[in-house]
């Protein structure tokens, strides 16, 4: 389980006059996600979703409040949990010149596994993400969903309990997409700790058992995409949104 404790991140910005002011990215926000779940986070752009999403995997610090895994302090035990986790970035960069099979070996010394089993483990992952055909090509001269399918595959290498995965699917054809999302599906169901972030509302009302909806760093509503809509009156969780922030301006 990841439990956000009143996780707030307060950043300085310049304006054009060079004055200097306080801003909070997120706000007091709180959480919890169980295994076997997969939990969206949605909001628009700038809501607060990838800065909150870096504090749970460990890379920023929180201004105030803490993240609690596994009943364990996240900033205690740091080193610990990271390597429980899966953390995906939206502009993490590869190596390009490197290939798929490579990038996992480097990827699975880094955490230390057993020599014995990365072979066995790669071809796993080439398999399940449908890499075999180019997984020994330059990640450079790969297509953009093919990039994305090597991004996640050197994420989960480590069979991972803690998924943070922030806009896996973003830009991405059909079929590469739906690789992701059915990867990502099969993990719930073996009882692994997901956080899904997405722009895509519909994808996440196809694949998440609870969403966070979030708008200039708080939690406006948390729940089942059925419940939220029925709270709200709406018959998707698109609309929702809308109602709870008072419309598109």
């Amino acid at each position: 389980m990841i439990e956000v404790k009143n996780v707030s991140k307060e950043f300085i910005k310049i304006d054009n006059k060079k004055k200097k002011s306080k801003f909070l990215a997120d706000d007091s926000v709180s959480f919890k996600v169980n295994d076997g779940e997969i939990l969206g986070l949605l909001g628009p752009n700038g809501a607060g979703k990838t800065t909150l999403l870096r504090i749970i995997a460990g890379i920023m610090e929180p201004t105030k409040g803490k993240v609690i895994i596994a009943d364990k302090d996240l900033k205690d035990n740091e080193i610990e949990l990271k390597k429980q986790m899966a953390f995906l970035s939206g502009n993490t960069k590869l190596y390009k010149d490197i290939s798929c099979v490579e990038l996992l070996k480097m990827c699975a010394a880094y955490y230390k596994m057993d020599k014995n089993i990365i072979d066995k483990r790669i071809n796993e992952v080439v398999k399940r993400f449908d890499m075999d055909s180019f997984k020994n090509q330059r990640i450079g001269n790969l297509s953009t969903g093919q990039t994305q399918r090597v991004g996640v595959s050197r994420c989960v290498i480590h069979d991972p309990h803690y998924y943070i995965l922030d806009e896996a699917t973003s830009g991405l054809d059909i079929i590469s997409s739906q690789v992701i999302l059915d990867f990502i599906k099969e993990e719930r169901d073996k009882g692994k700790c997901i956080i899904y972030s997405t722009h895509y509302m519909e994808e996440a009302e196809n694949i998440c058992n609870r969403v966070v909806l979030i708008n200039k760093g708080k939690v406006i509503a948390i729940g089942t995409p059925k419940e939220i809509e029925k709270e709200t009156n709406t018959t998707n969780i698109r609309d929702a949104f809308f109602k709870l922030i008072g419309g598109a301006k």
